[in-house]
C-alpha cells in the first residue's frame, strides 16, 4: 500500500500516559505506520494489554496477561483513564467478549471463563464463574511448550471458547505425537451462555488465539500459531471459518498441516481442515475482527474495508542464521466478499491474501519496540489495536474523520 508522506500516522508514545502524542526524534519507538487517508493514535495505557472487547456505548474493554481486565471510557470520543473493571481469582485474564443480548462481558482465565454483569454500570464489578478449562491432564511426556491464554466468542447463542495446546508438537521423548487428553486443550469448544454444555467444536489446533464473528453472517472464525521444528517456513499460519464445517472440525496438528499436508509419517490427512487464509509461518496471529459492511458513526472506514478481515501478528520469536526475526509484528487486511477471501489460497506463497495495514512494530530486523494483540471495531467505526509489548490501546481512523 502506498504511505501517506504528509500525514504517515507516525507518532512515539509514552508508556507511562495515557493518550500522549508527541514528536518523534529519529529513535522514539514505536514508529507506526497505517494507509494513506488513515490517522493512528494512542488512547490509553495498558501493561499486558491482550484481547479487547467494543462496548456499545463507545467504552473499550481490554483482556491483560495479569488478573485485572480494564474499561477505557469514552474510547470512541474523548477517552478517559482506564480504570480496572473487575479482578479474577486467576491469572492470565486475556479472553474477552460482550454479549450484547444478555448485557454481559464475558472474560477468560487460563482455567475459568467468567460472567461480569452490566460492564458499562461505571462500578467494579464481581465474576461469576460460568464454567472451567485446562481440568484434565497435560499430554503424557509433553516437550513442555504449554499455551495458557484462552479466548472467547459468541455467535448464534452460543459462546466459543478456544484453549492452546500442552505441548508443540511431540511426547513420551519424540517419539509420538502430541495427544491431549483434556478436549478442551488445542480446541475450540462451545458452551450456554449459562455456562452449561461445554462441548469440543473444533479439535487439533496447537494454539487457536484469534476468534472472530463475521457480524453479516454469524459464522465464526478462528485463527492461531502453528507448531515450531518443521522445515523452516512452516506451516502457514492460518484463519478459517469454523462455522463452515460440521460436527468436530479437525485440524490436524500436528501430524497434518496446510493443505492436508502430512507432517508425521503415515497420517492420514484426507478428513483434516485445508483453511481458507494464510499467513507466513511464526506470524502468530493472536487477533482478528471483521468490519461491519455497513458501519454507522463518523468514523466509517472506506468501502473498500467494510466487509473486510483484519488480523494482528503478534510476530516470531524465531530468528534467521543472521539473528533476525523471521516474522515481524504487523496489522494486516483480508478483502472479503462474505466468508470467502477475495484471493484463493495460494499454497507456494503465504504473502498473496492481504496487505499490511500497520506497520512498525519493528525497526529494521532486530529492534521491536510493539506486538499487537487484541483488535476490534468501536460502535463509531473506529479501530482498535491493543500491543501487550509497548502496554498500548491504539485507535486508528481515516484522516478526514478527524
Amino acid at each position: 500500500m502506498k504511505r501517506n508522506s504528509k500525514r504517515p500516522g507516525v507518532f512515539c508514545f509514552a508508556p507511562l500516559l495515557a493518550a500522549v502524542i508527541c514528536a518523534c526524534t529519529a529513535s522514539a519507538s514505536p514508529r507506526l505506520s497505517v494507509p494513506s487517508g488513515f490517522v493512528i493514535e494512542p488512547i490509553a495505557s495498558v501493561g499486558g494489554a491482550r484481547e479487547l472487547a467494543a462496548l456499545p456505548n463507545g467504552d473499550l474493554v481490554v483482556g491483560t496477561t495479569g488478573r485485572d481486565v480494564y474499561l477505557v471510557p469514552n474510547a470512541e470520543s474523548n477517552p478517559g483513564a482506564p480504570r480496572v473493571l473487575v479482578t479474577l481469582p486467576d491469572g492470565l485474564a486475556a479472553g474477552v467478549t460482550f454479549v450484547a443480548q444478555r448485557s454481559e462481558l464475558l472474560v477468560a482465565t487460563t482455567n475459568h471463563v467468567w460472567a461480569v454483569a452490566d460492564p458499562s454500570s461505571g462500578r467494579r464489578l464481581s465474576p461469576r464463574r460460568l464454567a472451567d478449562v485446562r481440568t484434565g491432564p497435560v499430554a503424557p511426556g509433553t516437550d513442555g511448550d504449554m499455551h495458557n491464554t484462552t479466548s472467547l466468542a459468541f455467535a448464534k447463542g452460543l459462546v466459543y471458547v478456544s484453549a492452546g495446546s500442552s505441548c508443540n508438537a511431540r511426547m513420551n521423548g519424540g517419539t509420538s505425537p502430541c495427544v491431549e487428553p483434556d478436549p478442551t486443550r488445542a480446541a475450540v469448544s462451545v458452551m450456554e451462555p449459562s455456562g452449561s454444555g461445554l462441548h469440543q467444536r473444533a479439535n487439533r489446533l496447537r494454539n487457536g488465539i484469534a476468534l472472530a464473528v463475521n457480524p453479516q453472517s454469524d459464522a465464526v472464525w478462528v485463527g492461531g500459531a502453528g507448531q515450531d521444528d518443521l522445515a523452516f517456513g512452516h506451516p502457514y499460519e492460518f484463519l478459517d471459518d469454523l462455522s463452515a464445517h460440521a460436527g468436530v472440525a479437525d485440524y490436524g496438528w500436528p501430524q497434518c498441516e496446510e493443505d492436508r499436508h502430512a507432517y508425521w509419517p503415515g497420517a492420514d490427512c484426507s478428513a483434516t481442515v485445508a483453511p481458507l487464509v494464510v499467513l507466513p509461518a511464526y506470524s502468530t496471529i493472536v487477533g482478528a475482527t471483521f468490519y461491519p459492511l455497513s458501519p454507522a458513526g463518523p468514523y466509517a472506514f472506506p468501502a473498500r474495508y467494510r466487509g473486510g478481515l483484519f488480523a494482528t501478528a503478534h510476530g516470531s520469536w524465531h530468528r534467521d542464521r543472521t539473528g533476525c526475526y523471521v516474522a515481524p509484528p504487523r496489522v494486516v487486511f483480508i478483502p472479503m466478499r462474505g466468508d470467502v477471501p477475495v484471493k484463493p489460497v495460494d499454497w507456494t506463497n503465504p504473502a498473496t491474501q492481504w496487505t499490511d495495514f500497520v506497520t512498525g512494530f519493528q525497526s529494521g530486523c532486530l529492534a521491536r519496540a510493539g506486538r499487537p494483540t487484541g483488535i476490534a471495531v468501536g460502535s463509531r467505526g473506529s479501530l482498535f489495536v491493543a500491543d501487550d509489548a509497548a502496554g498500548a490501546i491504539y485507535r486508528i481512523r481515516p484522516a478526514r474523520s478527524r
